[in-house]
């Protein structure tokens, strides 16, 4: 036992402790990341520091010099109190003048008493003293010196070095300008796509009112990035891409903001104009460093505001294919879904004109999901008016449920401008907090458009303008299949003379009764100049293109017309000159071209003489709607009711009628 080797030494103390312990050896590598962070910031510290340094250098240089200048003339200069030379006489005839010293450059004499005090004084003569004074100061015995002072070394060599240093100075300028010009033209073919930092969110999913699908949507691949191993269990992988589509105004844009105010990961934002130069392969390259970008973190967000700006068809135009746009389109396309695909990296994209995008652009694998941002409905717009009313002062009599109903067809931005629009306007009038007027206010001026004060019409256009802004209202309130009317004036708003506002209603289809009510009501003007006046003028002009349109749409896309049966024409232009050259322009003959155009005009006087015969049977409520409207200017729904059935009393009818109005919201 005694014969046995000595036991091993131990094994030193950081191996023994990983190999036994292995949370220990996670928590090294977790203070040796630690240690790496605080390297790198150490060395990102110390290269701020020097270039600090470099920033302030030629400041600290030209300092020196001028204290190297200034300084040792300040230090010799003359000291002690200065006395004329009168009295620089009388001292030396005293006997009170101990020594002197005087300047040959300047002339200037100083000295000390027999006190020990100092003084200055100026001299006289050429040499600073006269022949008779200075045969005086000898004869007193006091002691006198002729001094040279030596000249600045530095101040004379800076008068020669000077002219070479401008010279120097300005060639090294013209070398560093011309050096940053070939910088910004090497450098263009970078990514311009801003950076946001998951720990300074400046917009949540809190921030968006309603759309709860939508949110839902794109919950799940910011929940992807976050948490892969959740979606990894049942192999489940993350969509690479995420495009929204939607009307303008709908908050595409927000919720890619929100995005990145969740995402904890990296996010690159980028609108599509970016990678459009006038330099060729310009947008490619910048394709392709956004991905770079992207990969060196890791996971990331990429969203691309925009897309249909580079996203275009390929092979349209005139000149075929083969310019920048489509190369840049290219590369997006390899990168999204190319030979190496790019985990961890979605791409978000925000357009409202998806059918002009490439297909290969739409397909499974780049763009997996197309999530569409429609029109908010009414509990969406309730919210949607709260968000923007939460830092508001709002009155006791606004009611936000009532003005959603109110705003059927307005998108999120629309609202916004909405609430913003009454806050002006209860500032404009000197409130201190926003009221119910200042809402229907807000509304009349974002729908109707802004009043014209300046604009004053003459006593027959205002007339005119009366009958027929008359014969639009009561049509809209006799016709049961129209949208109700909901106010009717003749100030002059916007580019009208007059403004006869219907009410939307929360409607998804539309039918063949719905169309023709809304044709007669458009004519209800023209046929009301022509009853009264028995000539037109030009003021029925958007009502007839309104009317034209609708009844085209009628008989060639919706199969409302029973000659032409069940076709359907897309009346749709081609949106590239390209494919509208090289394909037919119209799908059918010249005889049934006829037909439709004959059919067009079959419904348009039709509903004409419909409004014709509404009009006479309803002379008098005519008459006294314009009146009314002579009267106020304005007047709402029920108020047009009243009159209209008033004038069937008097003219011998019992008959009641079935008002389709929307009262002032209360």
């Amino acid at each position: 036992m005694d014969n046995l080797p000595p036991p091993p030494p131990p094994p030193p103390r950081g191996r023994s402790e990983g190999r036994s312990n292995p949370p220990r050896n996670n928590q090294s590598r977790g203070e040796n990341r630690r240690n790496s962070d605080q390297h790198s910031s150490e060395r990102q510290n110390g290269q701020e520091n020097q270039s600090q340094w470099r920033r302030w250098l030629p400041w600290v240089a030209v300092g020196l010099f001028l204290a190297a200048v200034i300084l040792p003339g300040m230090l010799n200069g003359p000291s002690g109190p200065a006395i004329s030379y009168s009295e620089f006489i009388d001292e030396v005839r005293n006997g009170s003048v101990q020594s002197i010293e005087i300047n040959n450059v300047t002339g200037e004499i100083s000295g000390t008493l027999t006190d020990g005090s100092s003084f200055t004084s100026t001299g006289g003569g050429e040499r600073g003293l006269s022949d008779t004074d200075e045969e005086l100061i000898r004869s007193t015995g006091v002691d006198y010196e002729f001094i040279t002072p030596s000249s600045n070394w530095l101040l004379n060599l800076a008068g020669l070095l000077l002219p070479v240093m401008l010279i120097i100075g300005f060639f090294m300028w013209m070398q560093r300008r011309a050096q940053g010009q070939m910088g910004n033209v090497m450098s263009i073919g970078r990514s311009k796509a801003k950076t946001y930092s998951s720990d300074q969110p400046t917009t949540t999913f809190t921030d968006i009112a309603g759309y709860e699908g939508v949110k839902q949507e794109i919950t799940e691949v910011v929940d992807f990035l976050r948490m892969p191993e959740r979606f990894a269990e049942i192999g489940a992988r993350v969509p690479k891409g995420i495009l929204l589509v939607g009307p303008p105004g709908t908050g595409k844009t927000l919720f890619a903001r929100a995005v990145a105010g969740e995402a904890g990961v990296g996010f690159l934002s980028v609108t599509g104009s970016d990678f459009m130069e006038m330099f060729v392969g310009v947008g490619a390259s910048r394709v392709r460093d956004l991905f770079q970008q992207a990969r060196r973190m890791g996971k990331a967000i990429i969203f691309i505001d925009e897309i249909d700006s580079i996203g275009r068809k390929r092979g349209a135009g005139l000149g075929g294919g083969h310019d920048e746009r489509e190369q840049t389109l290219n590369q997006m396309l390899s990168e999204m879904d190319g030979f190496e695909t790019s985990e961890g990296i979605v791409i978000m994209a925000a357009t409202n004109r998806p059918d002009i995008l490439d297909p290969a652009l739409l397909r499974p694998g780049r763009f997996d999901r197309q999530i569409v941002v429609p029109l908010p409905e009414y509990q969406e717009r309730l919210e949607i008016l709260k968000v923007h009313s939460r830092d508001k002062r709002m009155g006791n009599d606004v009611d936000l449920s009532t003005m959603a109903r109110a705003t059927p067809g307005m998108a999120g931005a629309d609202l916004a401008n909405l609430v913003n629009e009454a806050a002006l306007i209860a500032v404009r009038r000197s409130s201190n907090e926003i009221e119910r007027i200042d809402f229907e206010n807000a509304r009349d001026r974002v729908v109707l458009g802004a009043r014209r004060e300046s604009m004053i019409l003459n006593a027959e256009e205002k007339r005119a303008t009366a009958f027929h802004e008359a014969g639009h209202a009561l049509l809209a309130t006799v016709l049961p299949n129209g949208d109700p009317l909901h106010k009717v004036t003749i100030l002059p708003r916007g580019m009208a003379l007059g403004v006869t506002w219907s009410l939307p209603q929360e409607r998804h289809t539309y039918s063949k009764e719905y169309f023709e009510d809304t044709i007669c009501k458009a004519m209800g003007g023209r046929v009301a100049e022509i009853l009264v006046f028995g000539h037109l003028n030009s003021g029925a002009a958007n009502d007839l293109e309104q009317a034209t349109s609708i009844a085209r749409r009628m008989v060639r896309e919706w199969g409302m017309s029973d000659k032409v049966g069940p076709m359907a024409w897309s009346s749709q232009q081609q949106v590239f000159l390209g494919e509208d050259l090289m394909s037919n322009g119209r799908e059918y003959s010249d005889e049934t071209a006829r037909m439709l155009d004959e059919e067009i005009a079959s419904i348009l006087t039709s509903q004409e003489d419909r409004a014709r015969e509404l009009l006479t049977k309803h002379n008098r409520g005519l008459e006294l709607v314009t009146e009314a409207l002579l009267e106020h200017e304005t007047i709402d729904g029920p108020h047009v009711a009243e009159l209209i059935q008033q004038g069937l009393t008097e003219s011998g009818t019992d008959e009641q009628i079935q008002a389709n109005v929307s009262g002032s919201p209360e």
